[in-house]
């Protein structure tokens, strides 16, 4: 049976990603994919905080092509900080509905990085304009925030994906100022108002579990990032937060799917 993985918000730590790749054995120590048939999700948010953003799309891209020759498969969602960057890169001087008043103010608020800004190719930027904003395997549904969000731009995956793409590929400044204003946590910090939203999510997009990124896990425990080393599963068992809080100090970890039960 093929083994799914997940790793949460890398926020430009490369040197945190390779070892936790290395250690689930899902690249080689020449940081070649030998994860087999296995699935890797990354949730998301590749950029910003750490100091080397463009290295991990790289490897990214690199071992997604390498695991469609193994016969595997690597899955990355688009973050909130895969916008923020390309709206510094598109329209800097763009009004911003936030404090620094500009898009390329709020980007540099939020852990930009100049080096990562000048690195970006027209490959990086394709990359970044093609990943799905969901993914549905199996009763899985896999998604960057833990938000409701997403019911805005569809009622199925393929929708979503379709509208959060042209979306960014319009370079409206309206657009992008209310889709940063809306990613917020909605159903990560167990308020009871949270379990109908994800209810309503599952139900929409055809899921029984659904695993999210976004919200640090030690803003939810109240512990330090450096304490986390491992998901936090709530909502009796429906939902798995994976973002452990890497660009804040964390370690990281890999969560792995749990197999199915007979």
């Amino acid at each position: 049976m093929t083994e799914t993985y997940v790793i949460g918000d890398i926020h430009g730590e490369y040197d945190r990603l390779v070892p936790l790749l290395r250690d689930a054995g899902l690249v080689d120590d020449r940081l070649r994919w030998s994860g087999g048939d296995s699935l890797l999700v990354f949730m998301g948010d590749y950029f910003d905080r750490g100091p080397d953003g463009v290295s991990v799309v790289d490897l990214v891209m690199r071992i997604q092509a390498e695991a469609r020759e193994a016969g595997g498969r690597v899955d990355a969602l688009l973050g909130n900080h895969e916008p923020l960057i390309l709206s510094a890169l598109w329209m800097p001087d763009g009004f911003s509905n936030h404090p620094s008043g500009t898009f390329y103010g709020d980007w540099l608020a939020n852990g930009g990085r100049e080096s990562d800004l000048r690195r970006l190719t027209e490959a990086h930027i394709a990359w970044m304009l093609a990943l799905p904003a969901m993914l549905r395997d199996g009763d899985w549904l896999f998604l960057h925030a833990d938000s409701a969000v997403y019911l805005r731009y569809g009622s199925s995956v393929e929708e979503v994906n379709r509208a959060m793409s042209a979306l960014l590929r319009r370079r409206d400044p309206v657009e992008y100022n209310r889709l940063f204003g809306e990613i917020v946590r909605d159903f990560g910090d167990h308020r009871p108002e949270g379990h109908d939203k994800v209810s309503l999510m599952l139900d929409t997009y055809g899921a029984q579990r659904l695993v999210h990124g976004h919200t640090l896990i030690s803003n939810v425990t109240r512990q330090s990032p450096q304490m986390v080393e491992e998901a936090l599963v709530y909502d009796g068992g429906r939902c798995v937060n994976v973002d452990g809080g890497v660009g804040e100090g964390g370690q990281g970890f890999v969560y792995r799917i749990p197999s199915p039960t007979l």
